[in-house]
């Protein structure tokens, strides 16, 4: 007997068909196969802070190396909370509100699959992390984009109410903001706090970036977690991580924070996804965390040279620039080197100039939105941005 023909992608589901690869990841393939100087995804590729990884490498040798608690070790969950009331003045109960998760990326995954329910709306300022649009659509919701506007990357308040509605979950904000740059005064923090209150909204704030700051002269540059805004902070959750304050992208050592009700549902799922993160590096997380202020400080005037360095060298080859506030980022705009898009802009840099950065198309929901647009990263050492700004030299408008 003779089978049937197979259905064209039977095998695969309706989610997975919504959405593609990163293209993030894709880009520092493409970086890798080029041999070009890889400005495209986030990761440092310089060292990670010594006494960090010493403390990682003595908790292996100390056969710290079985499973931990699923939703985190204690000791590295205490200092979270200690760390969280020191900056943020929150005092946060490790036992009942902290879930240690594989990263940010599976702590946001893992928050919106415990919270949000079927044809329920998720709103995304956009341009936003390509992960966020996925995480939507895996968790049944509907996203909502609402646009950050250049240069200044704000956004209209009478557009975001008029899409908070009775199927409004929650509002996803990243703040330091990747890719803009943008950091969220608290005045708009306040706006978005009354929206969710009058519509019983949650919060899911991505705060990775939060000790990445630029201080800019005639204006007030700070990090401002939304569960700080009063009225929030039973309603928000915070997602966080070691990867990019502590140059350990790799580790996959992320947290979410919330009130007791919520965190039951994240360790949940967060059980089921992932069981737990490494245990040896949870204590180098716990040893992290407990740095003093002295380190947070000189991280930021690592990252103010690092991005001052690579913006002149972006505006002189003849990008249109946007000076980030926050984050390790730089959104340019390509639309005087008349290409089609960004994506041909993309590959002539990668092959042709040896250059790689992210399309901005990839952090749109409608493709054309980011067609003259290209974001670079400065997490690299001083050589690296050196090198690629001769190689940019290459480029004339």
């Amino acid at each position: 007997m003779t089978s049937p023909a197979p259905t064209k992608h039977r095998h695969v589901s309706h989610k997975a068909s919504l959405f593609t690869e990163s293209v993030i990841r894709e880009m520092t393939r493409e970086a890798m196969k080029y041999g070009a100087v890889n400005l495209s995804q986030g990761f440092p590729d310089f060292a990670a802070p010594e006494e960090i990884k010493r403390v990682a490498m003595q908790a292996i040798a100390d056969d710290v190396n079985q499973y931990a608690i699923t939703w985190g070790a204690r000791d590295f969950r205490e200092a979270i909370a200690q760390k969280t009331e020191r900056y943020l003045g929150l005092k946060i109960n490790p036992e009942t509100e902290i879930t240690v998760t594989c990263g940010s990326t599976e702590g946001m995954i893992a928050a919106m699959m415990a919270t949000v329910d079927p044809g329920e709306e998720v709103i995304v300022f956009e341009p936003f992390y390509e992960n966020y649009a996925p995480d939507a659509i895996l968790s049944d919701a509907k996203p909502r984009y609402i646009p950050l506007r250049a240069p200044d990357w704000t956004f209209d308040r009478d557009e975001l109410r008029a899409a908070f509605n009775e199927k409004t979950k929650a509002i996803i904000i990243c703040n330091p903001n990747n890719p803009t740059g943008k950091v969220f005064t608290r005045d708009e923090m306040e706006f978005i706090a009354e929206l969710c209150l009058e519509f019983d909204a949650l919060c899911f704030t991505d705060e990775i970036y939060e000790h990445i700051l630029y201080p800019r002269e005639g204006a007030e540059i700070s990090h401002i977690s939304m569960a700080q805004v009063e009225g929030m902070r039973e309603r928000t959750v915070i997602v966080n991580s070691m990867s990019k304050t502590y140059s350990v992208t790799g580790w996959r050592v992320g947290y979410c924070i919330a009130p007791p009700e919520v965190t039951g549902a994240i360790r949940k799922v967060h059980d089921f996804l992932t069981v737990g993160a490494a245990a040896p590096l949870q204590s180098a997380g716990a040893y992290a965390l407990k740095l003093p202020p002295e380190y947070y400080d000189q991280l930021q005037k690592d990252y103010v040279h690092r991005r001052d360095l690579l913006l002149p060298s972006l505006e002189e080859a003849g990008f249109k620039t946007f000076r980030p506030d926050g984050a390790y980022y730089i959104m340019t705009d390509i639309s005087a080197f008349g290409f089609k898009d960004d994506v041909e802009f993309t590959r002539h840099l990668i092959r042709n100039v040896g250059v790689a950065c992210v399309p901005g198309s990839s952090f749109y929901s409608r493709p054309e939105l980011g067609a003259q647009q290209v974001r670079f990263c400065f997490c690299k050492k001083d050589e690296t941005l050196n090198e690629a700004a001769e190689r940019l030299r290459k480029l004339r408008p």
